[in-house]
């Protein structure tokens, strides 16, 4: 006979076992990357003004600075390189420096003096500078220059429109006669993507499809910005080994919904989960050697979920492209529902709320399947889409007991889990952080402790709060 989970002290042995599986999770990333040796810092006279150039085709910089903070010194770097770039804050750090068109490598030992860095390429996306003072895994902080932090994080996609319609709509006469292209489509909820030329003809045809009386609802599709991808912990020999039972086909295990990017074909033990890849903005053109941001969360869920029955169902909703749309994602967790998903992963999001989003989200909750979503990385106030959404699990990261500098406020989690995952992939290891982690550890949590008791996730979402409670602020 199952256990009654909604019983805490039936739970208790649970509980406790899962907290033992989450301290194994976060281990601290030890990696420590760093571009040429360390270098003291001259003194240089007063500029009246610091001054720093990125001379992109040539790869160069030149500045001329004078006890410039370092939060300061690297908004400046990431504002004129367009990087994303991390740091461990550290206050006492001041750059006095002056040099003109020195290689990136230099210029930056330059300006860094005796902070350590390592500037990491991107296949899809600018590159990374990471900026630490102990280890790499320690620069959590995303620095932003003013201008970023105060534009408009929503980024609307051009020439798109949603359209939602009456039952027996002909969809394809109706985008036919605005000059459009159906792109995309949910037909049980009669929504569908339409494409249009240009702007001029996206705004038209609103100004039509609000007007017109089979239509049910327009709006904007949103832009999802690609996660980042995991990195290479040279530094470590080893990771923690999955412990993981044969797969049990009798449809009584969970099945996850991971919705992300492509997955890469996994190790003997952990490809025998994967019960389905479903591929809905393209084919992944990933390099087969490196590990993808889902592969990083497929195996912080099964840290978490340990040695429970699970089946995993990878939608890519990325495909070859450096970001999804929330129609996608939309359609994406539909799409693992309708192939038996009993709970869905976002370790994903953005920032323009989306109707058709919400609507699948509530359907999944009327169909009591959970969704656990990722909370942003951006450390921004602003409501993060979909874990703002009150039907999905909101989840935020903790480091070291509390919430991560780095996560998001916009939205009041439900949950907090480690935001940090090291794993093996073809032999080397490699480490992912951010709330995108967390929501994958939480989602393994709630899969293993629906797998243990013989019930379904639903039943469990009290219990995960009670094992992942929010830190105090």
């Amino acid at each position: 006979m199952p256990l009654n989970i909604m019983n805490n002290s039936l739970l208790q042995p649970s509980v406790k076992s899962v907290r033992t599986r989450l301290r194994n999770v976060a281990i601290i990333l030890g990696s420590v990357l760093l571009l040429g040796g360390l270098a003291p810092v001259s003194a240089a006279p007063a500029p009246a003004t610091n001054s720093f150039t990125w001379n992109k085709e040539k790869e160069q910089m030149s500045a001329d600075v004078y006890d410039w903070e370092l939060l300061g010194l690297l908004e400046t770097i990431a504002a004129e390189t367009g990087w994303h770039v991390f740091v461990e804050p550290d206050e006492s750090f001041k750059s006095s420096v002056k040099f003109k068109d020195l290689p990136t490598g230099q210029a930056l030992r330059r300006l860094l003096g005796d902070m350590n860095f390592a500037v990491l390429p991107q296949t899809n996306g600018p590159q990374r500078l990471y900026v630490f003072r102990t280890a790499m895994n320690n620069a959590t902080k995303q620095v932003r220059s003013a201008a970023a932090r105060s534009a408009p994080k929503i980024k609307r996609a051009p020439n798109e429109l949603i359209v939602r319609v009456k039952p027996g709509t002909d969809i394809e006469a109706l985008a036919k006669a605005l000059g459009a292209k159906v792109v995309g489509k949910i037909p049980e909820l009669n929504a569908y993507r339409l494409q249009f030329e240009d702007e001029a003809a996206t705004e038209a045809a609103r100004k039509k499809l609000l007007a017109d009386p089979s239509v049910v609802g327009v709006e904007n599709n949103y832009y999802v910005d690609q996660p980042f991808t995991p990195l290479s912990l040279g530094g470590r020999s080893a990771a923690p080994k999955l412990t993981l039972n044969p797969v049990k086909r009798d449809g009584k295990g969970v099945v996850v919904g991971l919705v992300d990017t492509g997955l890469q074909t996994q190790e003997a033990g952990l490809e025998k989960l994967i019960r389905e890849r479903l591929a809905l903005a393209g084919e992944s053109v990933a390099n087969p050697l490196s590990p993808t941001h889902a592969d990083a969360m497929v195996n912080a869920l099964m840290q978490a979920a340990g040695d429970a029955n699970i089946q995993i169902i990878s939608v890519d909703v990325f495909g070859p492209n450096a970001n999804a749309d929330t129609f996608t994602v939309a359609l994406g967790m539909y799409e693992a529902y309708k192939r038996g998903a009993t709970v869905i992963n976002d370790s994903l999001g953005g920032y323009g709320e989306s109707q058709i989003l919400y609507d699948v989200i509530k359907f999944l909750a009327n169909e009591k399947v959970p969704v656990f979503a990722a909370m942003g990385n951006d450390g921004s106030s602003q409501p993060f889409f979909p874990a703002a959404f009150p039907e999905v699990n909101a989840v935020t990261a903790t480091d070291r007991g509390q919430i991560a500098s780095f996560a998001n406020v916009g939205t009041e989690p439900d949950v907090a889990a480690p935001g940090r995952v090291i794993f093996s992939f073809n032999g080397l290891v490699y480490g992912s952080v951010g709330t995108s982690v967390s929501s994958a550890v939480a989602t393994g949590v709630a899969a293993g402790l629906a797998d243990k008791n013989g019930v379904p996730v639903s039943q469990v979402i009290p219990a995960v709060q009670k094992v992942l409670a929010v830190p105090a602020k």
